[in-house]
C-alpha cells in the first residue's frame, strides 16, 4: 500500500514563499501522475498543479501560473510544490494526490497541510 506524507505548510505573510513536500512510501512505488490540490472551507478539492512521473510534464491552473512550481525528486519518491508570491486567496488546506495508472482517478491522498497567507 502506497502512503503519501506531506509537510511544509504554515503561516506566511502576503508575498512570501512556502515549499510543500509529499513523500511516497510503501510497496515498490510506480505512479503515473501526482498533483497538488487545495480545498477551501465548504468546497471540494481542486487541482492546482500536476506532474507526470515519467516525463515530468506539468499543468497548472491559471491563478497559480508563474507563482507555483511543481517538481519531482525521483530518487526520493517526493513531489514538491514551491509557492512564491503568495496571496491571501491561496489560504487553504493543500493535499497531494496520486494516480497510479492512466486508468485510475486520484485515489491515494496525503493527510493535508494548512497554508495560511495573512499579515
Amino acid at each position: 500500500q502506497v502512503q503519501l506524507v506531506e509537510s511544509g505548510g504554515g503561516l506566511v505573510q502576503p508575498g512570501g514563499s512556502l515549499r510543500l513536500s509529499c513523500a511516497a512510501s510503501g510497496r515498490t512505488f510506480s505512479g503515473y501522475r501526482m498533483a497538488w490540490f487545495r480545498q477551501f472551507p465548504g468546497k471540494g478539492r481542486v487541482s492546482v498543479a500536476a506532474i507526470n512521473w515519467s516525463d515530468s510534464s506539468t499543468d497548472y491552473i491559471d491563478s497559480v501560473k508563474g507563482r507555483f512550481t511543481i517538481s519531482i525528486d525521483k530518487a526520493k519518491n517526493t513531489v514538491f510544490l514551491q509557492m512564491n508570491s503568495l496571496k491571501p486567496e491561496d489560504t487553504a488546506v493543500y493535499y497531494c494526490g496520486l494516480r497510479n495508472t492512466i486508468a485510475d482517478p486520484y485515489n491515494i491522498w496525503g493527510q493535508g497541510t494548512q497554508v495560511t497567507v495573512s499579515s
